[in-house]
């Protein structure tokens, strides 16, 4: 398995990271980018399970807030994931990189269900798996589908990749110039200092099953692999 310091990893992708510059849609280039990324950590034989957003195309969020049923709303972001997973697999196996797609809201003419043990049986033939449409449930974020997803593949890390941040800080650094960038967290400072890394059910999920999450821009090239090789990157959050 080469140097890598993790053997499987869930690696989360905003659906935003997809869009790029533009904010919305999928950018070729950036999806091509990314594949490439994950493409060099597949061939280190490190079994890779992606989650990707949706919120470049809908965020059952906003669509709530407009009026719209949550639940409708939520299931509508889920087909977004469907569609970025979808383009996500497309550049992979273009790559030459077996991908294979599961959902939780099945739809065989699109992909396969999600059934575990079928998963955790491609990331042992070294194919990456994609999971889309969340949890299948509303009121689920996918940042909670990518702490559910580790848990049940029995994955070393989850890899949150981020397209506008390098790691966590205390405040917005965008917005705020004096933000200061932490190195390591523990999940219970996150829940505490209600520090925006993800959701509070995916934050404890994670602490409960002790799953150590790494949080890098995706922008950079190479930082998946370098992630995953076990480099100081972004922000490591850990256990209690």
């Amino acid at each position: 398995m080469g140097n890598a310091k993790y053997k499987r990893v869930v690696l989360k992708l905003s659906g935003e990271a997809l869009a790029g510059s533009e904010g919305f849609g999928i950018n070729p280039s950036i999806i091509k980018s990314i594949a490439e990324q994950v493409k060099e950590v597949a061939e280190l034989d490190v079994e890779v399970a992606v989650v990707v957003g949706g919120g470049n195309i809908w965020r059952g969020k906003v669509g709530s807030e407009m009026g719209m049923d949550r639940a409708t709303a939520d299931y509508m972001g889920m087909l977004a994931t469907v569609m970025n997973s979808l383009a996500l697999q497309d550049s992979l196996e273009q790559l030459g990189i077996e991908t294979r797609v599961q959902t939780s809201i099945e739809m065989r003419q699109v992909a396969e269900p999600y059934i575990r043990r079928r998963a955790i049986r491609h990331l042992e033939k070294q194919r990456v798996v994609i999971f889309a449409a969340g949890t299948g449930n509303p009121y689920f974020s996918t940042d909670t589908t990518a702490a559910l997803r580790a848990a049940e593949v029995e994955a070393d890390v989850i890899l949150m990749a981020k397209n506008n941040v390098d790691g966590v800080y205390n405040a917005d650094p965008v917005k705020d110039k004096n933000a200061v960038k932490y190195e390591t967290l523990s999940y219970l400072d996150v829940l505490k200092e209600g520090l925006e890394v993800m959701d509070s059910t995916a934050s404890s999920l994670c602490m409960d099953n002790d799953i150590p999450l790494i949080v890098f821009s995706v922008m950079e090239k190479g930082n998946i692999k370098r992630a995953v090789m076990g480099e100081t990157i972004g922000t490591i959050v850990r256990g209690k």
